[in-house]
């Protein structure tokens, strides 16, 4: 990113950089900067704030600061994983459809579209309840289902590349179905796509937390941030803001994505302020 750029950026936006560069100093570095292990068992459960434990114990007398650091490892890698493994699917398969046409659009579109008339979070629940929780599992299913939003975008607007004379000039000089979706389309599309993928890593985010707290998700002892509020939930009874942590933990990364993301959108459309 260039540095002019970069200078020119709103508050918000330097912001949302600040943030998602210090969760991923966190995620690498968690081993190192967490005070305890991720499933060592260090007091007693649910121990107040304060003295040796900065955030409290939880239901099993794991140090919370600890599992909340070892969670932006856990929580935001398989996240990033998944949004990858989706975006991946999603853009070849769109640029597949738009750049052949005919029935091999029709076949994916169609695919795609059963897909998305199927509500996400209950049809993720059925295929883990299938084929196991593991993580390799609600990675792949995950996956398939953002990838479908990606497809749909990435169909949109190369659908009004491929239409443009230098690409049918690519085509008439004989050049392969890879070299025009490399040099002659993906260049073109490529702003609303960085942004997608921000928007997706959200939404993929918070799929993955929502299948922890449901228990379908990351497994136990691992340390999650969706696992970790329905683990201490009982604490809000008492008035107790200690699962709340995790929560705002997903909430703040969220936000500073998307102010991320807007500043992004922004600088492609070439709009100025």
């Amino acid at each position: 990113m260039k540095i002019g750029v970069l200078k020119d950026a709103p508050k918000t936006a330097i912001l949302g950089l600040v943030i998602i560069l210090i969760y991923a100093v966190l995620g690498i570095f968690a081993g190192q900067i967490a005070p305890h292990g991720e499933t060592e068992i260090v007091g007693m459960e649910f121990e107040p704030w304060g003295g040796e434990f900065l955030l409290g114990t939880d239901n099993l007398g794991r140090d919370m600061l600890s599992r909340l650091i070892y969670g932006a490892r856990n929580s935001v890698g398989i996240a990033l994983a998944t949004t990858a493994l989706a975006f991946s699917l999603g853009s070849v398969l769109g640029l597949l459809a738009a750049t052949l046409g005919g029935w091999v659009d029709q076949l994916l579109s169609r695919f795609v579209d059963m897909l998305i008339a199927i509500p996400a979070l209950l049809f993720a629940l059925l295929l883990l309840t299938i084929f196991g929780t593991g993580i390799v599992n609600m990675i792949g299913v995950i996956a398939v289902l953002e990838m479908t939003r990606v497809f749909r975008l990435t169909r949109a607007v190369a659908m009004n590349v491929v239409v443009m004379d230098y690409v049918q000039a690519a085509r008439l000089r004989g050049e392969g179905l890879w070299w025009q979706i490399r040099a002659e389309i993906l260049p073109n599309i490529a702003a609303p796509l960085v942004a997608e993928f921000g928007l997706r890593f959200c939404f993929v985010f918070l799929a993955v937390s929502a299948l922890s707290f449901l228990g379908l998700g990351i497994q136990p002892p691992t340390a999650d941030w969706g696992s970790m509020v329905r683990a201490n939930a009982a604490l809000i009874t008492f008035g107790d803001i200690t699962p709340l942590l995790p929560a705002a933990a997903i909430a703040v990364l969220t936000i500073s994505i998307n102010f991320v993301v807007d500043w992004v959108l922004h600088c492609a459309s070439g709009l100025k302020d």
